[in-house]
C-alpha cells in the first residue's frame, strides 16, 4: 500500500486528491475516501493535493488507518454482498454507499478519533 487517507478526511471529502490521481485509485465511501493499495502507483500526487493533510505514505500512517484502508477493499462492507476488491478504477464504480470497518463500528472498532 503506497498511500493512506486518515481521519482528517472523515465527513469532509474535499476530493482534490481524486482530481489529481493519474490512475483513478481513490474510492468514495459514505463518509471518507479510500486509496486502493493494489491500484496505487505511489506517485504522491494525492498527498500534495489534499488541503486537509489527510493523506500520508503508508509507513507513516496510523496502523489502524492502514488496516482499515486495506479492509475497505478486502472485506464485505455493510449493505454489500461481496468485497469491493480491485475493480480497476473508481470512476467506473462510483460512490460506495458503505463504510469501512473502522467507521462503521464493525469488527470491534469503535470509531475514529481526530
Amino acid at each position: 500500500m503506497a498511500y493512506v487517507i486518515g481521519s482528517a478526511c472523515v465527513d469532509i471529502m474535499d476530493r482534490s486528491c481524486v482530481e489529481e490521481c493519474p490512475v483513478d485509485c481513490i474510492y468514495e465511501g459514505a463518509r471518507k475516501l479510500y486509496i486502493n493499495p493494489t491500484e496505487c502507483i505511489d506517485c504522491g500526487a494525492c498527498e500534495v493535493a489534499c488541503p486537509e493533510q489527510a493523506i500520508t505514505v503508508d509507513r507513516r500512517a496510523e496502523p489502524e488507518h492502514r488496516e482499515d484502508n486495506k479492509q475497505f477493499f478486502e472485506v464485505v462492507l455493510p449493505g454489500r454482498t461481496e468485497p469491493l476488491g480491485t475493480p480497476g478504477g473508481a470512476s467506473g464504480v462510483g460512490a460506495v454507499d458503505a463504510e469501512s470497518p473502522l467507521l462503521s463500528g464493525a469488527s470491534g472498532a469503535s470509531g475514529v478519533s481526530s
